[in-house]
């Protein structure tokens, strides 16, 4: 523990920001596959089984659960909340009571997990009798549902209430739709890379990039709506309680992250975004893409590591300033990397070496 102890909050802020970010990818393709279905969009069957191969990094999100359990006192700062008046320990609220905070995060995503194995098995024999589609179909009304109630809690639980005395009525569906953009970008950037690599059994046509590129900038629209509302009622209330954790953001230590998230995932996708051509060109979405993808990280990391309060005289942490931000993030990644390649390989939806040689070379 004393090692835990030396290690800043800013770190810790790192390892959370990566498990929301481990974790919306896990929900995010079985979420995806299930509104392509109630939508009879009939591209769906092109992406759908590289959409919930994201699914495998659910042992690895468990895992990362774990250690925040285990050092949840350096990680949740409302453990020693106080009340800055006074300076004296105030009893919390019962949603922040700790027994009942585990309870729900392990018990709500063990029950996600149930439910989205249950519809991955039935989406894979869906079409095997009309039975199995009747089952099918009624998870998958199901799934957007528990995807919104789920996303919601992890927004409130690792982000909103970091700080006890700061809420946002908005907060949880501009935390699930940030994620669930984020993990558009993610399935078209691994689309684009193992398509262009030759890697993919079934090669992807080039409109679908198209059809993800228009879900990016659907996403980023909705993003940028809940982020102004959010915002400009916090602005127009000027209630300080409230508005303390924005300015200290936007204004503080942490501004130079805060306008460049809000810039990669409102400026950079929308201006590109918006015009045909782009949305036509697969290497520009890719690289669009990218650009969402770590603008979302950020986003996780400011909101984190902005609710501690920084002293006049004390200097931010800034992620991947320390060996433990880098290689703890470099495992996280190789370890998901490994977990997603490895279902993608048992479900057939990748060529062997050979295969994909000859492929690239007939392209």
């Amino acid at each position: 523990m004393n090692l835990a102890s030396s290690i800043p909050y800013g770190s810790w802020s790192v390892i959370t920001a990566d498990f929301l970010i481990l974790l919306h990818l896990t929900i995010g393709g079985v979420t995806l596959s299930a509104l392509l279905h109630l939508a009879s969009a009939k591209w769906r069957y092109k992406v759908r089984d590289v959409a919930v191969s994201f699914f495998a990094l659910w042992p690895l999100v468990l895992l990362l659960m774990i250690v925040l359990f285990l050092f949840q006192g350096h990680v949740f700062l409302w453990r020693d909340f106080a009340s800055a008046a006074d300076g004296e320990a105030h009893p919390l609220n019962g949603w922040h009571n700790p027994t009942f905070f585990w309870l729900r995060e392990f018990g709500g995503f063990l029950f996600i997990v149930w439910l989205y194995r249950r519809f991955i098995r039935l989406q894979e024999v869906s079409e095997r009798s009309e039975e199995d589609w009747n089952r099918f179909k009624a998870i998958a009304n199901w799934i957007p549902v528990a995807h919104v109630v789920y996303g919601t809690m992890v927004g409130w639980d690792y982000e909103m209430t970091m700080v006890p005395s700061w809420e946002s009525s908005v907060y949880g569906m501009y935390h699930f739709v940030s994620n669930f953009g984020m993990f558009l970008a993610t399935l078209l950037a691994t689309l684009y890379v193992l398509d262009r690599a030759g890697r993919l059994a079934n090669p992807v046509p080039d409109y679908i990039f198209n059809y993800l590129s228009q879900m990016m900038l659907a996403f980023t629209i909705l993003w940028t709506y809940l982020w102004f509302a959010q915002y400009l009622t916090i602005w127009y209330g000027n209630i300080t309680e409230e508005r303390v954790r924005i300015d200290s953001m936007v204004r503080g230590d942490y501004s130079v992250l805060w306008w460049t998230f809000f810039s990669m995932r409102f400026l950079i996708p929308f201006c590109l975004l918006v015009f045909t051509d782009v949305r036509h060109s697969p290497v520009w979405i890719f690289r669009i893409a990218l650009v969402m993808i770590a603008g979302t990280w950020i986003e996780r990391f400011t909101w984190i590591a902005g609710s501690q309060e920084i002293g006049a005289f004390e200097r931010a942490h800034y992620p991947f300033t320390t060996p433990f931000d880098v290689v703890a993030t470099v495992l996280i990644v190789v370890a998901g990397f490994l977990l997603v390649r490895r279902r993608m390989m048992q479900n057939g939806l990748l060529r062997t070496g050979a295969a994909s040689d000859s492929a690239v070379q007939g392209t």
